[in-house]
């Protein structure tokens, strides 16, 4: 019992991982903004989506599948932002009316995808086809170890970009005072314009990492949006690392409840997780304590 405990924690930090991803993308676009968008994971599905059509339809190979899937990913973050949000931002719309867009968004990106791609679930070969590593007597496939060593160069660039870099800058001003970065001649809807293209290629990125361990379709969208936001909230909403590590808390506890309780019970198990925090720690869990 014990060895398969510890098997689907090491499984649950994987996926956590995965969570954390897409958790950073509403936290870039929440900061830079305001808005909480709910396309994040059809960004997400975008990214195994568009991945797989390349490989199978032109032959193309992974890596450079991979890498075209995050460009237009990321272009489609472009366009989302211009065509969705900001009219409703240049009109003041309300956060509510926002979380309506975005929603709409979603369903609209899904649909779509439905009718071009059809229906039916795809996934993509693994990084990595070698047989899982031994560990103290645990199994740990290549793939999770694609996850983790991704996901940590992620967190270092991104660490990297908002501390080092002239545009990183800029956009940690929008986050902290819009109207004081536009009178310091930051272009703030050029800054809201990249952090949806950020946001999108993280969520491109996350889908191509975890595709290979479970089906892709037009509608997973919403699950893996769901679970990012979760993680998001319990890392204290805003704080991107906070996100990653919220992820992977929601993960574990996730895999933790299909080996005790059942695989219908893992959405309650993240569910119960976003209500501990919102009643004992509503800041997360790198928020100040209140």
């Amino acid at each position: 019992m014990l060895d398969l405990v510890a098997q689907s924690i090491i499984s649950g930090i994987g996926v956590g991982a995965i969570y954390g991803l897409i958790g950073i993308g509403f936290c870039v676009i929440y900061n830079a903004s305001g808005i909480v968008n709910f396309a994040q994971g059809a960004f997400v599905m975008l990214g195994g989506m568009l991945t797989q059509v390349a490989m199978t339809r032109f032959g193309l190979s992974l890596p450079l599948a991979a890498l075209i899937a995050i460009v237009l990913v990321a272009a489609c973050g472009v366009i989302f932002e211009r065509v969705v949000v900001r009219p409703l931002w240049n009109r003041g719309s309300t956060m509510f009316v926002m979380i309506l867009a975005t929603l709409a968004a979603q369903i609209v990106i899904e649909r779509v995808t439905q009718i071009v791609a059809g229906d039916q679930p795809r996934t993509l070969p693994v990084f990595t086809d070698r047989p899982p590593l031994k560990l103290l007597g645990f199994a740990i496939n290549f793939q999770f170890l694609w996850i983790l060593g991704c996901s940590a160069i992620v967190i270092v660039a991104l660490a990297l970009f908002f501390s080092s870099t002239k545009t990183g800058k800029a956009m940690r001003a929008c986050s902290i005072n819009r109207e004081a970065a536009a009178l310091q001649g930051i272009r703030v809807s050029r800054m809201l314009a990249l952090a949806f293209a950020l946001s999108a290629a993280l969520g491109a990125f996350a889908g191509i990492l975890i595709t290979p361990t479970q089906y892709t379709a037009f509608n997973v969208g919403m699950p893996f949006a769901i679970s990012g936001f979760i993680a998001a909230i319990v890392g204290g909403f805003g704080r991107p690392f906070g996100a990653f590590a919220g992820g992977i808390l929601l993960g574990v506890a996730q895999a933790l409840a299909i080996v005790f309780v059942g695989a219908a019970f893992k959405n309650i198990a993240a569910l119960s997780i976003l209500l501990l925090f919102l009643f004992v720690r509503p800041t997360g869990l790198l928020g100040s304590a209140k």
